[in-house]
């Protein structure tokens, strides 16, 4: 089946089981073009958490497709490939982050939403890289415990002027860029402002002229003013920017800044989740129950 009878099935089927389709910015521009709606993990949650469709098909990975099953437990919300995960997500569980809890009895967890479930429903207080800063002003206290982002919880430590103790997790995607890409990236492209993700090293976010989620980063590239813009982040977020904003260059901080797992959903993908329920995403109640508290008070906050 070629493209375009894949995207009038997938259309013909979204009718037909009031279907709707969710994509991370990360995702490939095809799937991204086939979407509902296109955002980051915050902007995907709120739109989770408001949908009146039956059915979400989540093309990103696991976590997300979770954190949509939790906000809509009556909606069927489909993975399109299983395989899809976050090696950051899976870097703690919920036995180890209750072991560590009781190291440090008496302090709120803020937890990246780039966990598990299981991981959620041990923490306060869910954040993502749009929201971490006024998460952690939230909560009225000096110290705190932050997971799994290490690289994320030392930015917002240094925002907020809290006292963040860090698990040692981090994206293996941001956690690779170095002072060197970004300075490689500036002689190539002298002219150009920098914008960098959070989950990047401090060391590469002190060169950069804005230190933005992926959200943030489209906002931003609507309102600037300037030619050209190195960014700091997965490549994928470059397709939707230049759609966007035609007028603008964008280019990669670095070459190799790649997220396979994001990289595994296909159109074709897409079409088998619709057509067969591949892959349901189900979060045991138990479960869901005390995660939803931990989203939802995230949501909550601007």
């Amino acid at each position: 089946m070629n493209e375009l009878n894949t995207l009038e099935r997938i259309a013909e089927l979204k009718r037909r089981r009031n279907a709707v389709i969710l994509a991370h910015n990360y995702q490939l521009p095809e799937v991204q073009d086939a979407a509902d709606f296109v955002g980051d993990s915050l902007e995907l949650s709120r739109k989770a958490a408001v949908l009146e469709a039956e059915v979400i098909v989540f093309c990103g990975v696991h976590f997300m497709a979770e954190t949509a099953a939790v906000l809509s437990p009556s909606k069927t919300v489909l993975l399109p490939e299983a395989a899809a995960g976050c090696p950051m997500a899976d870097m703690i569980n919920a036995r180890e982050l209750r072991a560590w809890k009781e190291r440090y009895a008496g302090l709120k967890v803020v937890c990246y939403v780039n966990t598990s479930a299981e991981v959620k429903a041990e923490s306060d207080i869910c954040c993502t890289s749009s929201n971490a800063v006024n998460v952690v002003n939230s909560l009225g206290v000096d110290e705190a415990l932050f997971v799994p982002d290490k690289n994320l919880a030392a930015w917002v430590a240094r925002e907020t002027g809290k006292k963040l103790i860090a698990w040692d997790g981090y994206c293996h995607v941001h956690h690779k860029f170095t002072p060197g890409d970004i300075l490689a990236a500036k002689a190539l492209h002298p002219d150009a402002e920098v914008w960098v993700h959070p989950e990047c090293p401090l060391d590469v976010i002190d060169l950069a002229d804005k230190v933005l989620s992926t959200g943030k980063m489209v906002l931003e590239a609507r309102a600037t003013s300037r030619r050209e813009v190195i960014v700091g982040t997965e490549k994928g977020i470059l397709y939707r920017l230049g759609r966007e904003n035609p007028a603008v260059k964008f280019f990669p901080g670095r070459d190799a800044a790649l997220c396979v797992h994001m990289k595994m959903t296909t159109l074709a993908k897409v079409l088998r989740a619709l057509e067969t329920d591949t892959t349901r995403i189900v979060v045991p109640p138990e479960i869901a129950d005390r995660a939803r508290g931990a989203i939802q008070a995230m949501l909550q906050i601007p």
